[in-house]
Formats: C-alpha cells, structure tokens, sequence
C-alpha cells in the first residue's frame, strides 16, 4: 500500500522551514487569485521558493483557485507562466479559464476543493479534461470517498485538519454581501466567527448568550488515519495557509507521526492522545471529525468560542539584534518581558522558524539563570537566527 502525500500549507518563507522535516508536499499562493490573498510568496519570488522545495525534497503545488473575472486573465496567464518557469509540480485550480490556461502551457494541474467535485462523474469529467488530482469536496463522507476512488482511476486528496467552513466548499457570500469583502476572493473576513442574534419577523429576539451559532469547529483526523489510508485517499491536505508556522510545524509533525505510525505498525492509542494534545496546543477552534462520519450537528459548532481555543500562547519577548552563526548564539534584546533558562521560546522571522528551550542566558559575560525586560542577552539558538527575528515564549493559557 502506497503512502498518502501529506501536504502542508505555506504562508510565507518561515512556514515552509517551519514544516520541511515532516512535508511531501507543499501548497501554497500569491498575492493575487488565491482564497489566501494575504498569504502567500511574492511572484517575482515563484522560482526561488519552488527550488528551495525541491532543494528539501519537497513537491511544490501553486494555488490558483480565486473567483477569476475578465480583467484577470492576464494576470492568471502571467501567474501560470511563471509556475510553468519555476518548474511547478502541479497548479491547483478550479475556474475553467485556468484549466485551460494551464493546459496551454502544460502545467500539471490539480482540481480545487471550490470545485466542489462530490461524485464519481464529475471526478471522471475532470480527468477526461486532463487534471492529475481531484480535491474532494469536503461535504463527502468516507463512503462515498471510497465508491469514487473505485469507480475512477484518479488521484484523490482530502483535507485532515484545519478550518471548516460553514459554506459549501467554502463559497460563502455573507462576507462579501456584509463587509464587502469576498471569500471567494481571498479576502473573506469570517462573519462566520460572530455572535449572531436569532429573531422573528416580529421583531422579537432570541438572547443569545454569548453563543456562537455559525461557527464551525476545525477538523481533525488524526486519530482516524488509519481508515484515511486505507479508504485510498492519495494526498492528505492540511489546511491553514493564514496560521503562524508554529501551526503548520505541530500540525505536519503529528500527521507525520502518524502516517509513519501506521505503515511502522506502531499506531496507539497512546501516541493518539499525545498527538490530540499537541495539535490541541496550537491555533485551533475546537475539534470535529467533519463530514467524515455523518453531517455534523451540534457537535461541529464551537457554540462557546469562536477564536483560539490553544493550551499554549505565544507572548512576544523581544527581537534578535545580532547573530554569531560560529557559536550559535544570538543577542536579544528583552523589549517586552524577561527571560529564564528551561523557558520554551520560539523564534520566527521572514524566513525563520525555531522552536527550543532556552538552555543558557548570558549578560556581559556571565551566565546567569534569567534576565529582565529591558537587558540585552545571549541565548544559544538551536538552528540559524537573522537580525530583526522576534523571539516568543510559549505558555500555558
């Protein structure tokens, strides 16, 4: 039995060193005709960063999946042109204008989750028009994953963890119809994620409570991998190219682990609750098995909380003013808070992702066991620092 493809979202530069050691894949966008516009790598940026994958060992996948209207199809052109250049491994698309800029210049493509391909019929469409991969509608469930893999002979992938949306296949107007601001766009600005108030065309109204009644809790798989694998999925999606690297580290960490697990035959129990707690530890609204199973219920909504549900937060201490990459030590200054040897910090910058303990702090020369806001000191950095990268404590929340 093949292994899926685990692919990991990319936000910027930091995110892709942030998952590199766990990844097979990557996705990712630009500034323009992705559902992640203010995520993403610079075009002029295209070629470097798919080389750098591909350095890692790393396949690259270009988003391309935005509502694309006339006075965008130069732009899409020009995108596709340059994925073409940087030697993509595939463009994940769903508007037919795309496709077939895409199949002009014949650039592998993959069909988005927008597309909200559901059955075996439209799978087969897709592959007729020449696409290498089909992103299921998330709406399906496992059965009706499995009845499409055997019906056609085509690569299928899946999201396992992240963001749900209360949309189909995400293609929610209410943003753009309240805000202004398009989901399918890129730029949606998750109404979803109120407290909505219930009333009647008498102008009664339902108190509400402190509810939240549109917002879904995120997925997550992880326990499940197993009948993932064996239902024949191909690729499994992690979603979240909005979310800080720490994220899509502890995310590509733990599906890692449990992809190996399954096919090492060291799947637990044990190791699920460990992996439950780590995710649990990040960026997350709560958890749900999504369509996987049935059609979610109340079960799927975060009624209490509609923002970070996370055991750990990152508080910000201060940023690096120099790096000696001959020791490995950085120098800090302290704008924020203090710090003390043992703490768990991570650091993060453009194209920087560590996470560590703090093993050692120097202050003009001596060792000392902490320092205090406003000091300037040395700390052994477990990887390669820049100048200007911020340095985060982790702590329970």
């Amino acid at each position: 039995m093949k292994k899926p493809e685990l692919m990991s979202p990319i936000r910027d530069w930091a995110s892709l060193e942030a998952c590199r050691n766990y990844a097979d894949a990557v996705y990712f966008g630009v500034n323009d005709l992705s559902l992640r516009a203010r995520a993403g790598i610079r075009i002029k940026d295209i070629s470097l960063f798919v080389k750098t994958c591909h350095d890692y060992g790393i396949k690259a996948y270009l988003t391309l999946n935005s509502v694309v209207y006339n006075n965008d199809l130069v732009k899409a052109e020009k995108i596709v042109r340059e994925a073409k250049k940087a030697k993509i491994d595939a463009l994940i698309v769903w508007d037919f204008a795309v496709v077939e800029i895409a199949r002009k210049h014949e650039v592998p493509f993959i069909v988005s989750t927008q597309a909200n391909v559901s059955n075996w019929k439209a799978a087969l469409f897709w592959k007729k028009l020449g696409a290498k991969r089909i992103v299921l509608a998330r709406e399906m469930n496992l059965k009706q994953i499995k009845e499409l893999k055997k019906k056609v002979k085509i690569e299928i992938e899946t999201f396992v963890h992240g963001a749900m949306c209360l949309a189909i296949s995400g293609r929610c107007i209410l943003s753009s119809y309240l805000y202004s601001k398009s989901s399918n766009c890129g730029y949606c600005a998750q109404p979803c994620r109120k407290q909505w108030l219930l009333s009647d065309d008498e102008g009664n109204t339902l108190v509400n409570e402190g509810k939240y009644f549109l917002s879904a809790k995120d997925l997550c798989m992880i326990e499940y991998i197993p009948q993932l694998i064996k239902s024949g999925i191909d690729a499994f999606k992690i979603e979240g190219r909005r979310r800080d690297p720490r994220y899509i580290a502890v995310a590509s960490k733990c599906y890692r682990e449990a992809i190996d697990a399954y096919f090492d035959k060291t799947f637990t129990e044990e190791k699920v609750k460990r992996w439950k707690q780590e995710l649990a530890s990040v960026y997350n609204r709560g958890f749900s098995t999504g369509f996987y199973f049935s059609v979610p219920g109340r079960e799927g909504i975060g009624f209490d909380k509609a923002d970070n549900a996370s055991t750990l937060k990152k508080i910000y201490i201060g940023d690096i003013v120099h790096f000696y990459p001959q020791i490995r030590v950085a120098s800090l200054e302290l704008k924020h808070r203090g710090i003390k040897q043992g703490e768990r910090i991570v650091v993060e910058g453009e194209k920087t992702f560590i996470e560590q303990e703090v093993s050692s702090i120097h202050l003009k020369g001596k060792e000392v066991k902490k320092a205090g806001k406003g000091e300037e000191a040395g700390i052994r950095i477990e990887g390669k620092a820049k100048k200007g990268d911020k340095v985060f404590a982790l702590k329970s929340s």
